[in-house]
């Protein structure tokens, strides 16, 4: 009898586990389609002067930058291509690969650059959050995306693996700290805006698009 009884609590327990298995594979299946990953590019795609940054959305000092980055677009834009990267640290910024996973999930639906604006300017609430999945949603409504979509989609396996990748690209380059900057891959140093500014400048007079 106990024989008979523990051969049904195993099979009920392979069932349970087959079950959770399916559904979290179809969970998964789902939260893929319709992925299409691509560079996050600004300015002109053409251009022969090249800047990748290589940030945190959570990183206080890429906020710092953000606005900087983003006048320069402005000022240069059909003269420059701006390249944004992934590189979450995660050991001192935890909600940096959540702030990842909503930019790639915005891009989907082709607003990857109006989350990524979203997310720095409003980096001061979000980052003390312990979960901030419902600020994310909130700045989903906001720039106008499918929330629903939205949301199946930074539970992406592909969205993961693609920031997991751009991360390990950043520690095989010897990175360190955020943001870092590459124009015409080679590594940017400064000690000022004005500098950073001023070497890009540089960089676009001495090889215009």
């Amino acid at each position: 009898m106990k024989k008979h009884f523990w051969k049904v609590v195993a099979f009920v327990a392979l069932l349970l586990i087959a079950g959770s298995f399916i559904y979290s594979q179809k969970a998964s299946e789902q939260a893929n389609e319709g992925v299409i990953l691509e560079a996050r590019i600004k300015g002109n795609p053409e251009a022969k002067t090249v800047l990748v940054e290589y940030s945190d959305f959570q990183c206080p000092a890429c906020a710092q930058f953000y606005p900087v980055v983003k006048e320069i677009i402005g000022e240069h834009g059909d003269d420059l291509k701006v390249e944004y990267r992934h590189f979450p640290l995660i050991n001192i910024h935890p909600q940096a690969v959540p702030a990842a996973k909503a930019a790639e999930a915005a891009g989907v639906q082709g607003k990857f650059w109006e989350m990524h604006d979203k997310l720095f300017d409003n980096q001061a609430t979000w980052s003390r959050a312990s979960n901030p999945s419902a600020y994310f949603n909130q700045y989903a409504e906001e720039i106008g995306l499918d929330v629903d979509q939205f949301k199946r989609h930074k539970d992406s396996s592909m969205i993961a693996d693609a920031i997991n990748d751009s991360f390990n690209e950043a520690r095989d380059l010897g990175f360190t700290g955020t943001p870092t900057f590459m124009l015409n891959g080679e590594v940017m140093e400064f000690d000022t805006f004005e500098e950073f500014k001023s070497q890009i400048e540089a960089a676009i007079a001495a090889d215009p698009s």
